[in-house]
């Protein structure tokens, strides 16, 4: 079980208000953490005094003007996109879209917490949950342009692993297919669903709350000998086959 470590910490959650980010959302204040988060809708978050909610557009935005807490224990990125074409289909306008998304909106939002998280370091270093894809070192077809958006996620990951310790953590989950908006197209059947379950060893595909405990845990203090790793959280399709 967790320690209470978490408690009366302040986290900023991009892209909370759905799926993965809004599990995460849920998970940090039932654990009594302060949550901020930022995204275009308040989706599904629920009404508690420990949650700020404020619009912001991760395609467009410039989040260095976008208000945040003075010490940031914490911070997560999540949005995305799912764009599953073949190469040949993709145009340019596509690459930059997932990039602009995926890559340069979590750029903006680290830039803008930079010297929140740098204040939120104690006797703990604060910590960054980034996402990826399972795409980035499986090769997988149809997953052109957001393998290029993702994998320069990871690389992105390891620099700054780098660059800001020991004071801040940084690491990165790598999910296979999760059960969220994004995905309800690939899942929209009994049939779909179960065809999509057959592909993982471990017989499903992921759930929000797979994602979002893994997360958790790299958010708190109990992970503080974890950074500048890229942590594959997709039912073992990456390492093993069966």
């Amino acid at each position: 079980m967790m320690s209470d470590s978490i408690k009366d910490k302040t986290y900023i959650i991009a892209g909370g208000s759905k799926g993965i980010g809004l599990e995460l959302s849920q998970q940090l204040l039932k654990a009594g953490a302060t949550v901020h988060v930022y995204s275009r809708t308040t989706g599904d978050l629920p009404a508690n005094d420990r949650l700020t909610h404020r619009v912001c557009d991760f395609s467009g935005d410039d989040f260095g003007s976008v208000e945040l807490p003075e010490a940031i224990h914490g911070i997560a990125y999540c949005p995305g996109t799912i764009n599953l074409r073949s190469f040949r289909g993709l145009k340019l306008e596509d690459f930059r879209n997932d990039f602009e998304v995926n890559t340069m909106g979590a750029v903006k939002f680290l830039k803008g917490c930079l010297a929140g998280l740098k204040k939120g370091a104690g006797s703990h270093p604060s910590s960054v949950v980034l996402f990826s894809t399972i795409a980035v070192s499986t090769g997988l077809p149809m997953h052109a342009s957001i393998a290029v958006a993702k994998g320069a996620i990871e690389g992105l990951t390891r620099s700054l692993a780098a660059e800001l310790a020991p004071n801040i953590r940084v690491n990165c989950l790598a999910p296979a297919l999760t059960d969220t908006p994004l995905a309800a197209n690939f899942l929209s059947t009994d049939e779909k669903r179960a065809a999509m379950d057959a592909k993982y060893p471990l017989g499903r595909v992921g759930t929000p709350a797979d994602l979002a405990n893994m997360a958790k845990l790299l958010l708190s203090p109990d992970s503080d000998w974890v950074t500048g790793q890229v942590i594959g959280v997709d039912g073992g399709m990456s390492a093993i086959r069966i």
